[in-house]
């Protein structure tokens, strides 16, 4: 398979070498997690003399006999060498019983410096402050951007690569394969070994119907304002008896394990986070297409689904823009930058881009507002909006 360099993912790692962080690697299965892994190690080797560097695989039957905490631990603090600097690289950790004993263990003993990535269902968010009891470092990896894909197919026409984009996603494992059929095969099996490998395996799901059914309707729904109450109440409709509690719970669940991103709403006006009704969003597009089918390709949700992991993938907090009765597709911020968003398939028609700009137009506020959509043009401004084709917005970070 041919590799590209992912710099903004390597120079995040190299950027934090020395310091005390337990530094982890997070993502959806089969988003480069491991590549991520072995690059770093290639810059260590290369660039730093005293590099001491202890490599370990668990994909690999080399490291069978480190499957237990002890083992592991005692075959670190071996290999360790006085005077070096020694970095320790662990790729899937969760296949070692009790792993965050030796890793916690090691941080303690300040000797090493370590990085460890893991199935996204082990190693999340949300557990690693109770899985490690030292600081810890998340470096975030997402599938293929759209200028990777460029990047990786050594397109000049930007316009035609990103129509392909929005078909094939980001998933990079599923561009070795020349039949779109095999293509969207693989990548349903990401899919599938993701729910059943890791969530069913970490929270134990007995109704594997009902996750199966809720991950369809997700996908079926991306970009559509939802809530587990009413997910419940579609279910229950339909005979299947279930509370919102248990569809809330599997909702974290997928959410846990970066199939899905919860984007909640934000009140534009009173500049206040709101509780009820969110965006959910695929951590790859291509997933929709490979479970639910081609036929009914609707354009504008997955194209507000690339916009919406693009912004998370340039680190901006993501939120649906609510002002009195419009809504604005994202209110994209970081720091003290603040964006306003809208996304449209097409623009072609004069009351569809009223539509799409009139939110924007009433916000009041100086932050840039921005409309994207498949214009095949250099951007330009209406009224203070920057209006800009999907391929340029996507490949000028």
């Amino acid at each position: 398979m041919k590799l590209i360099e992912r710099k903004d993912y390597l120079e995040k790692v190299i950027n934090v070498i020395g310091t005390p962080d337990i530094k982890v690697i997070t993502g959806v299965r089969r988003s480069g997690k491991s590549k991520l892994l072995e690059a770093f190690k290639s810059h260590v080797s290369a660039n730093i003399e005293t590099a001491n560097i202890i490599h370990i695989n668990f994909n690999l039957p080399d490291f069978d006999d480190l499957t237990e905490y002890r083992p592991l631990y005692d075959y670190i603090n071996a290999a360790y060498k006085e005077g070096a600097d020694n970095f320790v690289l662990i790729d899937e950790i969760q296949m070692c019983n009790n792993f965050e004993k030796a890793i916690n263990g090691l941080h303690a003993s300040e000797k090493f410096d370590i990085y460890i990535t893991g199935s996204n269902a082990f190693l999340l968010s949300s557990d690693l402050a109770t899985l490690f009891t030292g600081r810890t470092f998340e470096i975030k990896v997402y599938p293929f951007s759209f200028a990777e894909y460029v990047k990786y197919f050594a397109y000049t026409d930007l316009y035609t690569a990103f129509d392909k984009y929005v078909c094939e996603g980001g998933m990079a494992g599923s561009y070795v394969y020349k039949d779109a059929q095999a293509k969207y095969d693989y990548i349903a099996e990401v899919f599938n070994t993701l729910i059943i490998r890791d969530i069913r395996k970490k929270y134990k799901i007995r109704n594997t119907i009902l996750m199966d059914r809720l991950a369809d309707f997700l996908m079926d729904n991306i970009s559509n304002l939802t809530s587990a109450r009413s997910i419940a109440d579609t279910f229950n409709s339909h005979k299947d008896k279930i509370n919102h509690k248990t569809v809330s719970s599997y909702m974290q669940y997928l959410c846990n394990a970066f199939a899905f991103y919860k984007v909640r709403r934000y009140d534009i006006k009173g500049k206040k986070y709101l509780s009820t009704n969110e965006k959910y969003y695929l951590s790859d597009h291509s997933f929709r297409y490979a479970k639910l089918g081609t036929k009914n390709m609707d354009y504008g949700r997955v194209l507000e689904n690339i916009v919406a992991i693009e912004l998370l993938r340039r680190g901006y907090e993501v939120y649906v823009g609510v002002l009195y009765k419009k809504e604005v597709d994202f209110v994209a911020i970081k720091r003290d930058e603040k964006l306003y968003i809208q996304v449209s398939d097409s623009i072609t028609d004069e009351k569809t881009f009223q539509r799409e700009v009139s939110p924007l137009l009433s916000i009041k506020d100086a932050y840039p507002k921005m409309l994207i959509a498949r214009t095949r043009h250099d951007a330009y401004q209406y009224e203070g909006i920057k209006i800009i084709d999907f391929s340029d917005w996507l490949t000028n970070t």
